[in-house]
């Protein structure tokens, strides 16, 4: 007779199962840094927008959101005194999933007499 014995093939499934759960958690892992980069990189652009519109910071705002495209992406100013005479640091600080993730820019202005 020729063929396979039943022990060989349940280690041959046995093999092909761990490589196909290696695969497939691999897959996965790499499908979340994917996502979690494009969340960070769109946070990035819709701060550098907001701090890049004319006359934002003079406004006086210190807190929104990014409606009516990204509600559910919120923003906050914070200013504070640099270690530089006459400077201020300005801290744009952006959230998304419910404050689970936050990306803090830093802009230094010189401080209005």
């Amino acid at each position: 007779m020729k063929g396979f014995t039943l022990l060989e093939v349940m280690v041959a499934l046995a093999i092909l199962a761990g490589v196909i759960l290696t695969v497939i958690t691999s897959y996965n892992y790499h499908l979340g840094i994917v996502i979690r980069d494009k969340e960070e990189t769109e946070a990035m652009l819709l701060a550098r927008a907001k701090l890049d519109e004319p006359n934002f910071l003079q406004q006086g705002l210190t807190s929104g959101n990014f409606a009516p495209l990204h509600p559910d992406i919120t923003w906050k100013v914070e200013r504070a005194a640099a270690e530089i005479p006459g400077v201020d640091r300005l801290s744009f600080t952006v959230a998304w999933d419910g404050e689970r993730h936050k990306l803090t820019l830093a802009k230094y202005q010189e401080r209005a007499l």
